[in-house]
């Protein structure tokens, strides 16, 4: 546990003091009594069992100033807790090589196998899209809650040529923040796309004012980039990673296919794609998420399972004041009342 105001701890020291001046105060209340003459008086007045009973109050409201100075110095713990992540952009590869099939059956029904698998073990509260990238990069199915849509989308992918990764992250972006007048230009071939902008009767939104934020700290969205190459067009895509970062958005990405390459054909040409494990790797750095790779279509599975429960829970460090303030103050109401309950009187 740490905490954010530590200066403040020092005032524990007073809980001692408060000890001894209670011992003091016992001490003085003993001499009071000694002068009766008939002791058994007293004990009777104050009843068989009252000496323990005594010291309970006390001791609660004791605890309870200890819980409410640790709560001034702002605790903080590492907790597991519920994602806060609504919306799930998946980025996905449909570019020529995605027909190879050192992933069986090939790459592109592995991943397309493993997303459909990934839909399913997410909470019906968060919402799904799709983008799909090759030379270009198009929404195919905008953030929905209907995994049902989800799947018509995924299954209809079309193989294209070229592979533009800045490209699907730009517009996972643009699909994310659809008021923020992210230019498409580079990434469509066209000026920003009604459906990836959220533009009106044909109006583009206009771009607000942009502040960077902190790496990671967007917990309303995310992207799940999968892609099996480089990237041969479009926006850098380190660049687009960057775009991402100063949004506080994550991007995890997930590489397909093998370390070493395969060579493809396809109507008369020939082609050897090798998987670009630094650029995906330095996305997600850059962006405070995790890259993944998987090398065949059990490890894909496995990549979107651990997926499903990173976007689900997370540990991280929280402020817990709230929690030792309330537990001061119950302890402070159950020293009252069992002081009210005992002998009449609060304390």
């Amino acid at each position: 546990m740490n905490f954010l105001w530590p200066s403040l701890l020092w005032t524990l020291l007073l809980l001692p003091l408060l000890v001894l001046l209670y011992l003091w105060l016992l001490r003085r209340r003993k001499q009071a009594v000694l002068p009766y003459a008939d002791l058994g008086l007293v004990k009777q007045a104050l009843g068989r069992g009252s000496a323990w009973k005594r010291h309970v109050p006390p001791l609660l409201l004791l605890v309870s100033l200890a819980a409410l100075l640790l709560a001034s110095a702002r605790p903080t713990a590492v907790m597991t807790l519920p994602l806060a992540e609504q919306t799930i952009i998946l980025a996905m590869d449909v570019s020529g090589s995605m027909r190879a099939a050192d992933v069986q059956p090939t790459r592109l029904a592995a991943a397309q196998n493993a997303a459909k698998a990934f839909l399913t073990d997410l909470p019906r509260d968060v919402r799904v899209g799709v983008v799909a990238f090759a030379g270009t990069a198009a929404v195919v199915q905008a953030p929905t809650f209907s995994r049902e849509d989800v799947v018509a989308a995924i299954d209809r992918f079309q193989l294209q040529r070229a592979t533009a990764i800045g490209s699907g992250i730009v517009l996972s972006l643009a699909t994310i923040f659809p008021d923020a007048g992210i230019d498409l230009s580079q990434v469509t071939g066209q000026r920003p796309m009604p459906q990836a902008l959220g533009e009106n009767n044909g109006n583009e939104a206009k771009p607000r004012d942009f502040k960077p934020v902190e790496p990671g700290s967007y917990a309303s969205a995310a992207v799940i980039l999968l892609t099996d190459g480089q990237r041969t067009t479009g926006p850098d895509p380190v660049e687009s990673a960057r775009m991402a970062a100063e949004r506080g958005v994550r991007v995890y990405t997930v590489g397909i296919g093998t370390k070493e390459g395969d060579t493809i054909g396809f109507e008369g040409w020939s082609m050897r794609v090798r998987l670009d494990e630094e650029t995906l790797k330095t996305i997600a750095d850059l962006t405070r998420a995790e890259y993944f790779y998987a090398g065949t279509a059990a490890d894909l599975k496995k990549v979107y399972e651990t997926l499903s429960s990173r976007l689900v829970m997370e540990k991280k460090e929280t402020e817990i004041t709230a929690l030792f303030a309330a537990l001061g103050a119950a302890l402070a109401l159950a020293a009252a009342a069992l002081s009210l309950w005992w002998f009449g009187r609060v304390m």
